[in-house]
């Protein structure tokens, strides 16, 4: 009697799982190497290799140089001056031609005129030491045609950076509530005139009132009234022979005080007519209002 053979189990492998679980991780991180590489691309070698293929298939070249990131690299053909708009680019936006800029700065120096003013205008340097010599002659000239006046504190003159202001009391140019000349106005603004006549400079008249109300046919307010003096002044600069194209009226009323209202001192100081001659020839005679 054969004996009967003994039938042997296959062994079972519980560890073949592991196989395509390595052959995963390779893959992912073959991935994740090529997803690296590709976030972190030089800028200027891609711009190169862009070029080169361009000039191979197309024709030259666009461009004369790679976009540079970061500092410029000695020997990569970017040592000439060239403006390019690298945000622009980089920002996804469609790339400038490169143009070439100078070197040196080219453009005019300009400086203020001395003193700063906020209110001066920028003027090369031969102009605004110009326009200085010529305020300095104004308020020499017209501190001299009107010394008794300013002697008397009457008539103010300041020399400032960019104007000269001469400030007139209209207690001796207008009776109370009237824009029409006292005997001795007339007088007063010819000598300003004479003064004034032979320089280019453009001149603002500003009227100037107190907060005492007025309300009458001629002038409704302090607007009125203080435009109407102004203008009157004006009237007679051009009739002394100030130029009309250089003189400009303004009527401030009681909103520009320099002094509180509260006192009949103050309200003195604020009923004043100012003549501002402005610092660069030729310019608007409003230009710089306060």
């Amino acid at each position: 009697m054969a004996r009967r053979r003994k039938k042997h189990e296959d062994h079972a492998n519980h560890e073949a799982w592991a196989i395509p679980y390595g052959d995963l991780i390779t893959l992912l991180l073959a991935f994740f190497v090529v997803m690296y590489a590709i976030s972190s691309v030089n800028e200027g070698k891609y711009r190169i290799l862009s070029d080169s293929l361009v000039a191979a298939f197309r024709g030259t070249p666009r461009t004369v140089e790679p976009v540079q990131v970061g500092a410029k690299q000695v020997g990569s053909g970017a040592d000439l001056k060239m403006s390019i708009v690298a945000q622009q680019t980089l920002a996804g936006q469609p790339r400038q031609m490169l143009e070439a800029v100078p070197i040196a700065d080219e453009r005019p120096h300009f400086n203020v005129l001395r003193g700063g003013s906020k209110q001066g205008q920028r003027l090369p340097d031969a102009a605004a030491a110009e326009a200085e010599r010529l305020l300095g002659q104004v308020a020499d000239d017209v501190e001299r045609a009107m010394k008794d006046l300013v002697d008397g504190k009457q008539v103010i003159v300041r020399r400032l950076a960019d104007r000269v202001e001469v400030e007139i009391r209209t207690d001796i140019l207008f009776d109370s509530a009237s824009a029409t000349p006292s005997k001795h106005a007339q007088s007063i603004i010819e000598r300003l005139a004479e003064a004034l006549a032979p320089f280019p400079n453009a001149v603002r008249v500003e009227g100037h009132t107190d907060n005492v109300p007025i309300r009458t046919r001629a002038y409704p307010s302090n607007w009125e009234l203080s435009a109407a003096r102004a203008a009157t002044v004006v009237h007679i600069l051009g009739s002394g022979g100030v130029a009309p194209e250089r003189l400009a009226v303004l009527g401030y009323a009681e909103f520009r005080p320099v002094e509180s209202n509260a006192t009949a001192l103050g309200r003195n100081m604020n009923r004043r007519v100012l003549l501002v001659v402005t610092g660069a020839p030729g310019s608007s005679p409003i230009a710089g209002t306060r």
